[in-house]
């Protein structure tokens, strides 16, 4: 069986283990002589999955009873609109910090709802960097401090949470979710799409501290849109398999050992790439060093043309999706979870040999 090394920055790579399993019970779940899509979403078996899913999380995050876990459908870009309609009303203001093209989307659905006050934004330098806490103008009446961990596009990434003074922070986590350890204390709700180191797409898991969730005091929000309900019970029928997925995605994350097992890893990726990417001047990281995602890695080469031949190249030796984002061209790498060291170390010995052909 052919299997590349996958870069792609979502939907991305899962784990081979995991997908062989699933391939394994796909027609017979557990003995029961059917598919989990085929299952009732209120039935033992999928109730089950959706328990040990949630229970993962709780242990792989550290979460005690403060915190409510859901799995909610519309991915990422739901949750720009979702959580400001929860948590932010007429009148009141919400702090984003911008730092590429979603938080720039999240800042418009914001908008529809409340007063947004922008603490910060790096647009004038092509988002090449986020700030530090010290950089931060905050409102100082702002129900939550909004922020996006890792940005895809223009790979930059939060090295530590922002500094609120208590302000709680709603953090778009879709693309580092799970790659290390977070301060959760700091957090009112953390939202994240599943398609980069979770599962397939089609979800958003979406964590929200009971406390921040009490402050819900709008009775105009639409049923389905209202976190509220989803706490309260299974209100409609799930994508039970993307579900699944996730149950045995995080299963993986515990038994590899964790958090700290990945934040050690993917330091270990990066570094690899980044080393390479330093080695002199045909290679050139876009965003500035102290910024960097250990996630995205993107770079640019001397030319378009040579990016080009690059992407074609690196195909037939099976690296694959290494393409740059469309709105900025380049090279991405993405490397969650479940893309492994030897993938990093192939892409690195590629880019060796077509440095040494082309520099």
């Amino acid at each position: 069986m052919k299997r590349v090394h996958n870069f792609s920055a979502g939907p991305a790579a899962l784990p081979l283990e995991v997908l062989e399993q699933a391939q394994s019970e796909l027609t017979n779940y557990q003995g029961t002589g059917s598919s989990i899509m085929e299952m009732s979403h209120r039935g033992p078996e999928y109730t089950k999955i959706d328990a040990d899913a949630r229970q993962s999380l709780i242990d792989i995050l550290g979460l005690d009873d403060d915190y409510e876990v859901m799995f909610l459908q519309g991915g990422a870009s739901l949750q720009f609109v979702q959580a400001a309609m929860n948590f932010l009303g007429e009148g009141e203001t919400a702090d984003y910090i911008n730092t590429g093209t979603w938080s720039t989307k999240a800042i418009k659905e914001a908008k529809v709802f409340g007063n947004v006050h922008v603490a910060y934004t790096s647009e004038g330098s092509n988002f090449n960097r986020v700030p530090t806490s010290e950089e931060l103008s905050l409102s100082g009446n702002a129900n939550y401090v909004h922020f996006t961990s890792n940005n895809t596009i223009f790979g930059t990434q939060f090295a530590t949470e922002p500094e609120t003074n208590g302000v709680p922070l709603i953090c778009d986590a879709s693309s580092d979710f799970l790659s290390r350890p977070i301060d959760i204390r700091k957090h009112g709700m953390i939202y994240a799409g599943a398609q980069k180191n979770i599962g397939p797409s089609g979800v958003a898991v979406v964590i929200i501290k009971k406390d921040f969730l009490a402050r819900i005091n709008n009775s105009n929000i639409p049923t389905m849109l209202d976190y509220r309900t989803h706490v309260a019970k299974m209100f409609h029928t799930p994508p039970t398999f993307t579900v699944y997925l996730i149950s045995l995605v995080l299963k993986w994350v515990e038994n590899k050992g964790g958090l700290s097992y990945f934040e050690k890893l993917n330091q270990q990726k990066a570094d690899m790439l980044y080393g390479e990417i330093d080695m002199d001047n045909f290679y050139t990281g876009t965003a500035e060093k102290a910024s960097r995602s250990n996630m995205n890695v993107t770079f640019r080469l001397p030319s378009e043309e040579l990016e080009q031949t690059f992407i074609s190249e690196a195909k037939s030796h099976d690296l694959v999706a290494l393409k740059g984002h469309r709105s900025v061209g380049g090279i991405r790498a993405s490397i969650y979870n479940a893309c492994g060291l030897e993938s990093v170390e192939a892409l690195t010995n590629f880019m060796k040999e077509f440095r040494a052909k082309n520099g």
